[in-house]
């Protein structure tokens, strides 16, 4: 005898298959909404939403002499200034103390140039003779452009200060940086579901090959590792591997101010003892830590990126503000501007 199914029992059946499709679909649609949550947020905002009621901005003309370039970038707490060519009647670049790392690097073993001399150039003969890649246009943005926009072209074009500036009257209004970007992001955003998850699960950061220096090292040393590894910051470690301080390149430009650039053969240590001031400190965080976490702390403490260790300090990794702006932003819609 044929078993047999009652009409009801069908439907029943039937409404139930519906419910969960249904249901899956609504998972799905959550899903995609908080995956594409912050994407469409900065989609939604322009460059000037961002911009601070109130804020520094340099402008440096190419025919200022630099050391008082950088000099003004240290009294100003400034890692970076437009560069204007009264000649071109429009901005030309960025000074950056990337430039000053490696005018540094380049000349201070040669015999044929004294470091001493090289401050008296202008801004004009430093970018024109001795970078060996001077940059003549600037990759700037309007502030009617979104900061989805913005984001890219600071991942794409990694550079880490992007000018804002008016098409119509060609002013510089701001300079976006990584940082202005997430702490907005941090304030007006809803938190999605998927910052709960560890930062090792998501693999936000750089975990291998991780660029360091030995507290015994010259800082020369450091200063060839800034310019090969094209990195921002260098954990100093000790000879377990432990991380005992944090050298970045913006602690290279108080060497400027303190004119102590022509003895780069002093030790970490030494180096780091000499530092006086705008010292960003060393921020850790671990494996288990989850993205909001990471998130809160990166913007609480100020810092450009934090300093992944086990649970006895030793050096496994680099979370940088361009791995959070990538995998908050991008990465969750399939776009990888740090690889284009």
């Amino acid at each position: 005898m044929e078993p047999r199914v009652s009409k009801v029992k069908c439907d029943q059946f039937l409404n139930l298959k519906l419910l969960l499709l249904a249901s899956h679909e609504v998972n799905v649609s959550l899903v995609e909404a908080d995956a594409t949550i912050y994407l469409n947020f900065m989609k939604s905002h322009s460059c000037y939403d961002a911009i601070p009621i109130s804020c520094k901005l340099v402008i440096f003309d190419t025919t200022l002499q630099v050391k008082k370039a950088f000099f003004a970038l240290v009294a100003n707490g400034l890692r970076a200034a437009p560069l204007w060519d009264s000649k071109l009647q429009r901005f030309v670049g960025m000074l950056t103390i990337t430039d000053f790392i490696n005018i540094l690097h380049c000349y201070y073993k040669s015999p044929l140039v004294q470091m001493y001399g090289l401050e008296s150039h202008k801004i004009e003969t430093w970018r024109d003779v001795y970078l060996r890649n001077p940059s003549h246009y600037l990759i700037s943005i309007s502030p009617e452009a979104s900061l989805f926009d913005a984001i890219y072209s600071l991942l794409r074009y990694r550079i880490h200060r992007l000018p804002v500036i008016d098409p119509e009257s060609g002013n510089v209004l701001h300079i976006l940086t990584h940082k202005r970007i997430l702490k907005f992001l941090h304030i007006f955003v809803s938190k999605p579901a998927f910052i709960q998850k560890q930062i090792q699960e998501l693999g936000i950061g750089t975990f291998r090959n991780i660029a360091t220096i030995q507290q015994t090292a010259s800082l020369y040393d450091a200063l060839s590792i800034f310019v090969e590894r094209r990195v921002s910051a260098l954990p100093v470690v000790d000879e377990q591997g432990k991380v005992v301080a944090l050298y970045s390149r913006f602690d290279v430009i108080n060497l400027a101010a303190q004119k102590t650039y022509n003895d780069l053969d002093i030790t970490m240590q030494d180096a780091i003892r000499r530092r006086k001031c705008c010292v960003e400190g060393v921020i850790t965080c671990f494996p288990e830590d989850t993205l909001e976490v990471i998130i809160d702390r990166i913007v609480e403490a100020e810092v450009h990126r934090l300093v992944l260790v086990d649970r006895a300090d030793v050096v496994k990794g680099i979370i940088s503000l361009s791995d959070l702006l990538q995998a908050l932003v991008l990465t969750p819609v399939g776009i990888d501007a740090l690889l284009s």
